[in-house]
């Protein structure tokens, strides 16, 4: 596949963007984001069952940028008709409906920017078992770019498809996979055990989302078989058990990942390993204190500390981030940035939204 060329376009010119799937709240999140970009334009929106209906009824949140905005058709047709000639494209669909419309948009636009898992994954016969249907593209799987810029900036330049990490998977390998790349912690063994908010689970309506479900529970899901198990292990470099829990907010991810050192080390070599790794990245935050996702809400950081228990010889890392932005649709603006040529930190803000 050929890459995008960002050089064809002026570093002053503005990108025209669309969102395919925008009804949900990776979408919303996408339009607000885009909407205090410097750089991008959003001039297309779809949402399958929301079709013909006003953006500014369904979220007016965004009433005051999109006064005009009406949600369109998700059919494929369709979307190719208005989606070709632009500079990028998101995609907030489930993992089929991607897999189904990438081929059809990639060559089209600039780049594709797909939100869900559709393109994660470098082997096609892991589907089946951890996402429950049979991927048909593996050509575009070997050639999608994986959209997290602090691990693989070099792959997003002039990208033309990227696969947006999972949410819990920002947060795990962010916190875990400096470590296990310097060989200071054992890569088998590692514990994931990570919370998020209710937003995660998506729009659509269902038992375990509604508020009198979440409300005042905590509750794990997914254990031993969670789909972004493979994922994080690609990403980290290790073997890891991963539990996935669903905490009574609306935003955010925390965790807490534990690991067995090679050596000897202490909290501050955990801390200035840490630090050194992230030196250059804007989004990322490394400290003593104890992340919190209230930090990050709204935020495209991600915010980690370290300690070394000398007691029991365990690593502990912690990190927060806000699931839907640097989480989801953040991470996807930060990737689509680079891809096109445009500072890293456009429409993006590292500052988060207290109280």
């Amino acid at each position: 596949m050929a890459s995008f060329d960002p050089s064809s376009l002026s570093s002053g010119a503005r990108r025209r963007a669309g969102i395919v799937g925008a009804s949900g709240y990776t979408g919303v999140e996408l339009m607000r984001l885009i909407a205090g970009h410097p750089n991008l334009d959003l001039v297309m929106v779809t949402g399958d069952t929301k079709a013909g209906t006003p953006v500014a009824d369904l979220y007016p949140s965004v009433a005051a940028r999109y006064p005009d905005l009406d949600f369109g058709s998700s059919d494929v047709s369709s979307v190719v008709a208005a989606a070709t000639g632009l500079d990028v494209v998101f995609l907030g669909l489930p993992h089929e409906a991607s897999m189904a419309i990438a081929p059809a948009l990639v060559g089209k636009v600039g780049c594709v920017v797909d939100l869900s898992a559709a393109f994660r994954m470098k082997d096609a016969s892991v589907y089946p078992t951890w996402y429950g249907f049979e991927h048909d593209q593996p050509e575009l799987l070997a050639q999608a770019a994986y959209g997290l810029p602090e691990l693989h900036r070099a792959a997003l330049t002039g990208a033309r498809l990227i696969a947006t990490p999972g949410c819990y998977v920002t947060a795990a390998t962010l916190c875990l996979a400096p470590l296990v790349r310097r060989g200071l912690v054992r890569d088998t063994g590692i514990i994931v055990d990570a919370a998020s908010g209710v937003s995660g689970a998506g729009r659509t309506l269902k038992h375990g989302s509604l508020f009198g479900s979440v409300n005042e529970d905590f509750n794990a899901y997914g254990l031993l078989d969670h789909r972004h198990t493979p994922e994080m292990q690609d990403q980290i470099g290790a073997q890891l058990l991963f539990t996935a829990h669903l905490a009574p907010m609306n935003r955010g991810i925390l965790a807490t990942c534990y690991a067995t050192p090679t050596s000897t080390t202490s909290t501050e070599d955990l801390l200035n390993a840490l630090a050194d790794f992230y030196a250059d990245e804007p989004f990322v935050v490394v400290s003593e204190r104890s992340p919190s996702t209230k930090a990050t809400l709204g935020s495209n950081a991600v915010h980690i500390t370290a300690r070394h228990d000398a007691r029991t010889n365990h690593v502990v890392v912690i990190g927060a981030l806000d699931n839907l932005c640097k989480g989801a649709s953040g991470g996807a603006v930060q990737a689509a940035n680079v891809a096109l040529g445009l500072p890293e930190t456009a429409g993006l803000s590292s500052i988060g939204v207290y109280p």
